[in-house]
């Protein structure tokens, strides 16, 4: 199966982000991928007013991503944000395409190197999966791939890849956290860990201030028993990988971490 990834920077204006969407769908399905899987903030880039951008996941942003969709034969996962509780909002990835049609709102919040998500955003509550042709992946959010437990869940669900939207934040050591957690998840669980990030806006001659997590490029598809297929640099790319899905019975019988885990 080949799957996409799309490293861009996404903007302040949500009808410009649809057009970066619907050009990159349309390459990313003439090279055969299945899914394109585009960063998180793929609405509105954070820093700005997210609040006034949310919108329901059945509200006209994402519809147009359906027909993007739609028009390009291909499943797309981007994210976006939607109303929460109160006057806060949810992190939302969208997941739609031919034969699926669903969305993850974030669980694992960005409190971390002085930046509070829970301030403005409402946690989700439950694990999302999703299949095309047979196959089974899980989905994640940025911060969420600090945390283990989600994709063993996914895994232990019958999840084979695991894919990750991220804007993620920049700061001393912070990408090489981001290539090791990649990796580690897919050692954990031994599946493919596909995980895109906003490009680097430093690399577009972008000034960044503030503390939002705008991104910082090395997009990364990690194979099930750690081996990284493609890394990308600080820049905007389009990268299609494909996966051997057989690599997943042959990294389970060689690595049965799964079947080893025990409760504690």
């Amino acid at each position: 199966m080949k799957i996409a990834m799309a490293q861009v920077l996404s903007t302040e204006n949500p009808q410009r982000n649809l057009e970066i969407i619907r050009e990159l769908s349309g390459q990313a399905a003439e090279q055969g991928g299945r899914i394109v899987v585009f960063p998180e903030a793929m609405q509105i880039a954070m820093g700005n007013d997210l609040l006034e951008a949310a919108e329901p996941v059945d509200g006209h942003w994402a519809n147009s991503v359906r027909q993007i969709a739609r028009e390009s034969d291909i499943t797309i996962l981007a994210g976006m944000f939607t109303p929460g509780v109160g006057r806060r909002l949810r992190n939302t990835l969208l997941v739609t395409g031919p034969t699926v049609d669903t969305s993850y709102d974030k669980i694992h919040l960005y409190d971390a190197f002085g930046f509070a998500e829970s301030d403005s955003v409402t946690p989700g509550e439950r694990p999302v999966q999703f299949s095309i042709d047979g196959v089974k992946f899980g989905v994640a959010t940025c911060y969420d791939l600090r945390f283990p437990r989600l994709f063993t869940h996914h895994a232990n669900h019958g999840a084979v890849v695991n894919l990750v939207c991220a804007s993620w934040g920049a700061g001393p050591g912070k990408a090489e956290q981001w290539r090791t957690l990649a990796v580690a998840r897919a050692l954990d669980t031994t599946t493919f860990v596909i995980a895109v990030d906003q490009a680097d806006p430093e690399s577009t001659g972008v000034s960044v201030t503030g503390t939002a997590p705008l991104g910082v490029g090395f997009s990364i598809a990690v194979d099930p028993l750690g081996r990284i297929l493609h890394q990308a640099g600080i820049g905007e790319e389009l990268q299609v990988v494909e996966l051997d899905l057989s690599l997943i019975d042959e990294a389970r019988e060689k690595l049965p971490v799964l079947a080893n885990a025990r409760d504690l």
